[in-house]
């Protein structure tokens, strides 16, 4: 049985060890010249580790990068609007791990036959028959995975009147520090009024942050500008700002796709952002498209092909829909701009109980195959 996997990012890459792992014959088809990944840091939490456990794989982020849980969500001046009890978070659910996104890539690569890549592969179209069309010819396979992102060109070839990408008003920026110390073994988010910033410490020193902020849809601002805008924050943001390197900021605009009515058509599948992009309030979007991807593979070695993915969508579009609905409710106050939204948010968000956090994202972390 062959399977052709468009896309070679982390979906993509951990469907095709999946199917590799249990005989199949695959093939990766990927847009760009090398099969890699320039993002910055990446956190796994514990479901999505115990679906990289399926490929054999969890235990090196356990042993290589194993971080704590959001340790809460703090106001602009340094206060704590949301603390979470870290210790009973991995208790119920878990280690989480954080890895340099292209490091989890070479993971992945390391786990396939090098004559499965096919890197600088520009596919232009899919049928539901299992026929892929790209640049200078065409392949065909018994099933076909579209891991293709959220402009995916396999969810536009088969579903094409489905609505496509939306900006959810907020951009994202990306980076990783100099080596610093930081006095936190986990994460920390803090919220400001249409904007936010999160950090998390890496093995090596070095510190992954994120900033968030709303802004029209193609603008873009530079580091300096960053630094300016967030000089006034509590410690240790500035301090992180100042030690990015001048090339170390990534930015992008912030998208998520309305639901689809099914995840397969013919011997099609789509997943993770081509299936269900969704905004990153929950840290969830490779961990989810890692379930997926292990999810497909034992659903059509279970059952074969045409129910397998039946099985697929059954089980995971009503999983990741819901994970989607719940990351853009979550996010949602950090994006207020209202000065009295914004300070009755901060004055309400301390009095909740300190257990919701676990209580809300159960669902997520709970997940096994």
């Amino acid at each position: 049985m062959k399977a052709l996997v468009v896309g070679g990012g982390i979906g993509g890459l951990a469907a095709a060890v999946a199917f590799h792992q249990r005989g199949w014959q695959v093939e990766v088809l990927e847009r760009a010249s090398e099969i890699t990944e320039i993002g910055a840091g990446l956190s796994i939490q514990p479901n999505g580790l115990r679906a990289l456990d399926t490929l054999g794989l969890g235990d090196i982020l356990r042993t290589s990068g194993q971080t704590g849980p959001l340790q809460g969500i703090r106001s602009v001046n340094g206060a704590w609007l949301i603390r979470n009890d870290t210790e009973e978070l991995e208790r119920r659910f878990g280690p989480w791990a954080i890895i340099h996104r292209a490091t989890l890539v070479d993971i992945l690569r390391a786990a396939l036959p090098a004559h499965a890549l096919r890197p600088g592969t520009a596919v232009q179209r899919v049928l539901p028959d299992g026929t892929v069309h790209y640049e200078g010819g065409s392949s065909t396979a018994d099933l076909v995975i579209g891991a293709d992102g959220v402009h995916s060109v396999t969810r536009r070839s088969i579903w094409p009147s489905a609505a496509g990408p939306r900006y959810v008003g907020y951009t994202t920026w990306r980076l990783l520090t100099a080596p610093h110390a930081i006095d936190t073994a986990g994460s920390v988010e803090t919220w400001g009024r249409g904007e936010r910033f999160g950090y998390i410490p890496m093995p090596d020193g070095r510190v992954y942050c994120y900033l968030m902020g709303n802004a029209p849809a193609g603008s873009r601002t530079g580091l300096a500008q960053l630094r300016e805008r967030f000089a006034r924050w509590h410690d240790p943001v500035p301090a992180l700002l100042d030690a990015a390197p001048a090339d170390a900021l990534l930015q992008h605009d912030t998208f998520e796709l309305p639901d689809l009515s099914t995840y397969v058509a013919g011997k099609v599948a789509v997943l993770g952002d081509a299936a269900h992009a969704m905004a990153p309030n929950l840290g969830q979007g490779a961990c989810q498209a890692i379930e997926d991807a292990v999810t497909l593979a034992a659903a059509v070695d279970t059952l074969g092909a045409e129910a397998g993915l039946r099985e697929y969508d059954r089980l995971r579009r009503p999983r990741t829909q819901m994970i989607a609905q719940l990351s853009r409710r979550v996010g949602a106050p950090a994006h207020w701009t209202s000065p009295l939204a914004t300070a009755l948010r901060d004055t309400a968000l301390p009095l909740l109980p300190g257990a919701l956090l676990g209580r809300s994202i159960t669902p997520a972390y709970t997940w096994t195959l």
